[in-house]
């Protein structure tokens, strides 16, 4: 990336069908850089909507050949990981659940040694910066030197605007720790709402961030998985001529 380019990486909370995933990529695949999508989802409750598993994986690896665009995908286990590399991702997250986790973390640090595999780490759920300093180290030991990490807010007990606080203050502790380590804000995970997402976007661009996860379905309101902060693709690309991005 460029010093003043940024990255923009889009699509679905969760992959649900083979169809609606094609109609997500066909209309962004030329404004983003890397096209996100759920293929595990680590919920709460167990009837909430898991992922579509390995199933996603077979269409993700047809739809990177037919737009030649990367995705990058949340993985939570070693198994993810052999499955990942399997259908041969070239991205993956550690998402905010499992960076609070250095048992996990280590697990799928070393399912992924000396890999060309690009990771991105989430920041923990709680305003811990060491469980994310730590899950920086534990890929790092493991000879994985492509890292981006994800600011997605932290949960707080304090009535709050957003679903997840924003922690500007803490990224500027972030970057004097690791300064060349590029940062990628989730303003949908931040928000929790739509609505509010370009308000943390433009905030985001002001705080210097390298790049942008959005969550883009191509029908939100019927969305198996956080329905209220996903974009549909055009409301996406406003977004994106609002914030004078693509």
């Amino acid at each position: 990336m460029g010093e003043n380019k940024k990255m923009i990486i889009a699509g679905p909370c969760a992959i649900e069908t083979k169809s609606g995933l094609l109609s997500v990529v066909k209309e962004i695949h030329n404004k983003v850089d890397v096209i996100r999508g759920g293929v595990w989802k680590a919920r709460t409750l167990p009837k909430n909507y898991p992922g579509k598993g390995e199933e996603a994986l077979k269409w993700i690896h047809e739809i990177q050949k037919k737009y030649n665009i990367l995705f990058a995908i949340e993985v939570g286990t070693k198994s993810h990981v052999e499955l990942a590399l399997k259908y041969n991702i070239k991205i993956v997250w550690i998402g905010a659940r499992t960076t609070s986790n250095p048992f996990a973390v280590q697990e799928i640090a070393e399912a992924l040694y000396n890999t060309d595999t690009e990771i991105w780490i989430k920041n923990p759920i709680f305003s811990n910066l060491d469980l994310w300093f730590g899950a920086i180290e534990r890929v790092r030991l493991n000879k994985l030197e492509k890292i981006k990490v994800i600011h997605r807010g932290f949960y707080s007990e304090n009535e709050k605007t957003y679903r997840n606080e924003p922690r500007w203050d803490l990224l500027d502790r972030f970057r004097l720790k690791y300064p060349n380590i590029p940062i990628i804000c989730d303003p949908s995970h931040i928000t929790g709402d739509k609505k509010l997402i370009f308000n943390i976007a433009k905030k985001a661009i002001q705080k210097n961030i390298n790049g942008l996860m959005v969550e883009v379905h191509h029908n939100p309101d019927n969305a198996l998985s956080d329905k209220k902060q996903q974009l549909t693709p055009k409301q996406f690309i406003k977004l994106l001529a609002k914030l004078n991005l693509k």
